[in-house]
């Protein structure tokens, strides 16, 4: 059977199937389990016919949507916890794994316009950070505690404070999604010159590696956690912009529910390097091997949780 055959007798079947997983929850599971069925048969039919087609990529990832439903609403009420984190979320980040990378190189692209406005004007962090803050981190370089903004307050003050802006600032770039990508794209934007020119601030000033040490003793987590938080406002925008299939409505919805889950996974980590923020930045006589040892755990941890972990679990799943 020719493709366009085949893709013309079964098209509006996957796009009731595409319809049922927008009211999932409201499906019996025998209902789930027909399509599932009916799906992984069409996708075994097109998978030997034609392999390399784009229609089996859209059957795979169908199928694939169907497995993911019929998973999440099995019960298991003692495990329900551990599974969002363990293998919803990720499978979720690699669905979004484009809006990943996408969102990374909009966050590095703007560090450097940082980096480079700053070494072009050295009023620039001003302008970015505000005089006070440059006024007052001048103050502690002149008196040689140069990182003293993070031991301004005590602890748990300051980790209360720090996880809830944290939070806040992620659900920001997140809900910007609302006015398309391109509002996400403007808080990723914002988000990263103001890295890019502070941390080029303190390497003007001679402390460039003290200060490495301690912006992203805890700054892995959290910047990396804003990354992936642009990630969810891009699958939130893109569902107004590129609809694909689905009514623009319906892929709204569907990009919603993928970016807020994202959100949801990130809290975890924003709330771990508020704790570092809050509790060991301050320790700057510390020996720099175990800072930068903690540095680099954070890193491999992102690299696994958000990159290695959702391939994994992907390559695991049935009809992948």
């Amino acid at each position: 059977m020719k493709e366009a055959i085949f893709v013309k007798q079964n098209v509006v079947q996957w796009q009731q199937t595409e319809m049922l997983l927008d009211g999932a929850e409201a499906e019996s599971p025998d209902v789930l389990a027909d399509a599932y069925i009916s799906t992984t048969s069409d996708l075994a039919f097109a998978q030997t016919h034609y392999p390399q087609s784009r229609t089996t990529q859209y059957l795979n990832a169908l199928a694939f949507a169907l497995h993911n439903t019929i998973y999440r609403y099995k019960r298991e009420p003692a495990s329900r916890l551990l599974t969002f984190w363990t293998r919803e979320v990720p499978l979720t980040m690699w669905q979004a794994r484009r809006e990943l990378l996408i969102s990374f190189i909009i966050f590095t692209v703007s560090m450097f316009i940082g980096v480079v406005s700053t070494l072009g004007d050295s009023d620039f962090p001003r302008v970015i950070l505000g005089d006070d803050y440059v006024d007052m981190t001048l103050e502690n370089i002149a008196h040689g505690e140069p990182m003293a903004v993070y031991n301004s307050d005590n602890e748990s003050t300051m980790f209360l404070g720090i996880t809830l802006n944290n939070v806040w600032v992620s659900f920001r770039i997140f809900a910007l999604g609302v006015l398309t990508s391109f509002g996400t794209g403007y808080g990723l934007l914002s988000n990263g010159v103001m890295v890019g020119a502070f941390q080029t601030f303190f390497i003007q000033k001679g402390l460039g590696w003290p200060s490495f040490l301690a912006i992203w003793l805890h700054g892995t987590l959290e910047i990396s956690s804003i990354i992936v938080a642009g990630a969810a406002g891009l699958a939130l925008g893109n569902g107004w912009l590129f609809p694909g299939t689905y009514g623009r409505m319906a892929s709204f919805r569907r990009g919603a529910r993928r970016g807020l889950k994202i959100i949801i996974g990130t809290v975890p980590i924003f709330v771990c390097a508020a704790f570092i923020e809050g509790f060991l930045t301050r320790h700057t006589e510390w020996p720099d091997a175990l800072r930068f040892a903690i540095i680099l755990l954070s890193f491999l941890f992102v690299v696994f949780y958000f990159v290695l972990l959702p391939q994994r679990i992907h390559q695991q799943a049935p009809n992948s």
